[in-house]
């Protein structure tokens, strides 16, 4: 049997601003101090000193990854944690110079325990985190380090490359052609195959109470990001608009109901344009911006696969219910698993950590999950699927990893915006065709990860290079 990457590990749901650079590290830290309790040596504990090293430095600050640190020290988790206290972890630490490690034990805390080391790179890969827990009198009781691999994932160094965890199921698959054999075999489509692996690993009502909740969780965070205002954290002072943009595609709405009732021919016209072409549009974009400003803001997002990328698998999710009238059980459980299968081929076969593959990585692979997913929810046959997946990740090629500033707002916000309409255009492209054509899935996950392989570091989630270097703080 081959490993499975479960749907459930892959769309989890956690806080922002980044899967890699919060969340990961945030359960690293928790792990670490697991491993040291259950040795039965936290009360031994005095010190914990940690080093983050490679991109994990040189954005960190803008990830707010010394609080999600922190928080995971205290014992918190990003699935359950409340996002504001998370979010000023740093500060509250500081302030009152300790922490409780795992919520238990008390210990110093100085700034200095904490240390950015972005111009040292860890071979295995560029977001690594080191960890030294030492008594009272400087002896180390444990050491560890942890590389956050993308989407929320940590491994310990000399694991498994894949362990993530990947468990054995009865469908398993190691890539696109594979998957496209067991469905052949097995005279059924993608969401179904995935469906019975997960009832494999977890039991059909764990199975699908969590496809429920990452649903439900990603559609809350469309409404409220929808809803909220203000400003981004940051020195750029990014404004939220996906507020702004909804309220503007209501009032133009109210215009298109106003001519569809109006009696003349020209009018209706109008109302039938506005109504079925441009404004679903729109829509789709602005629920992709509210996901990433929530994001950006920190707030309780899902990662999909990455929170870099968040927003994209929920709009086109959204979209769908919206404007196809797609049932929120199909989303759940449809949608999301054959996205999840479409992403479990990117993880294991390339990357879908920014900082090792670039943005193609991250909104190249989640574009092309929502092209396939909404191909299969819309009727497509499984090679459709496979073929709006690979023309989704075609467009993505080479797409570079350049935050201003190391905050995942510009230029993440508005290429989530684009990278949904990208994945709606290659489901219809697809739809349109038999499903035959000339480059395989396969094949462009080969190409996305020999291209992040080539591509300078400063490229990749180091904010030194691209859009990072030529927008001046100011």
């Amino acid at each position: 049997m081959t490993d499975y990457v479960s749907g459930l590990d892959l769309f989890s749901i956690g806080i922002g601003p980044s899967s890699s650079h919060t969340v990961g590290p945030m359960r690293a830290a928790r792990l670490f101090l697991e491993t040291v309790r259950d040795a039965g040596r936290l009360g031994d504990v005095a010190r914990v000193e940690v080093v983050l090293y490679g991109s994990l430095a040189a954005t960190g600050l803008g990830h707010g990854t010394p609080s999600a640190v922190l928080a995971g020290l205290a014992g918190l988790a990003p699935e359950t944690g409340d996002p504001a206290t998370i979010s000023r972890m740093q500060e509250a630490v500081e302030a009152g110079g300790g922490i409780r490690l795992l919520g238990t034990h008390q210990i110093a805390f100085a700034r200095g325990d904490l240390r950015m080391a972005p111009l040292t790179r860890i071979p295995r890969h560029p977001n690594a985190m080191g960890l030294e827990a030492l008594d009272a009198g400087g002896q180390s009781i444990a050491r560890d380090t942890f590389f956050s691999i993308g989407g929320g994932f940590v491994v310990r160094d000399g694991d498994d490359e894949h362990a993530v965890p990947a468990r054995e199921a009865p469908l398993a698959f190691r890539d696109a052609d594979d998957l496209l054999r067991l469905c052949d075999a097995e005279g059924i489509g993608i969401a179904e195959l995935a469906w019975r692996n997960e009832v494999a690993l977890h039991g059909e009502e764990t199975a699908q109470d969590g496809l429920d909740a990452r649903w439900a969780a990603m559609e809350a965070c469309i409404d409220t990001g929808l809803a909220a205002s203000g400003v981004l954290p940051g020195w750029m002072k990014v404004p939220r608009r996906a507020r702004q943009v909804a309220e503007r595609l209501r009032l133009q709405e109210e215009r298109a109901e106003r001519y569809a009732l109006s009696g003349t021919a020209i009018e209706q016209g109008q109302a039938s344009s506005l109504l079925t072409s441009d404004l679903p549009a729109q829509w789709l974009q602005a629920y992709a911006m509210a996901v990433n400003e929530e994001n950006a803001g920190g707030g309780r997002v899902v990662t999909a696969p990455t929170n870099g990328a968040a927003g994209i698998v929920p709009a086109v999710g959204y979209y769908a219910m919206r404007f196809h009238g797609a049932s929120r059980a199909s989303l759940a459980r449809d949608y999301l698993l054959t996205a999840a299968a479409i992403g479990s081929l990117y993880k294991r076969n390339a990357s879908i950590s920014g900082a090792e593959a670039g943005c193609q990585g991250e909104v190249g692979s989640a574009s092309s999950m929502a092209a396939g997913a909404l191909t299969g929810l819309l009727g497509g046959t499984p090679r459709q699927v496979e073929n709006a997946a690979e023309i989704a990740m075609e467009h993505h090629l080479g797409l570079t990893c350049d935050p201003v500033g190391g905050f995942v707002q510009v230029p993440c916000i508005e290429r989530n915006a684009i990278a949904a309409g990208t994945a709606v255009a290659a489901a219809r492209m697809a739809l349109l065709g038999d499903g035959s054509h000339v480059v395989s899935l396969d094949t462009v996950i080969e190409t996305m990860r020999q291209t992040g392989r080539d591509m300078a570091d400063s490229y990749k989630e180091t904010s030194r290079a691209g859009l990072a270097v030529n927008v001046v703080e100011c």
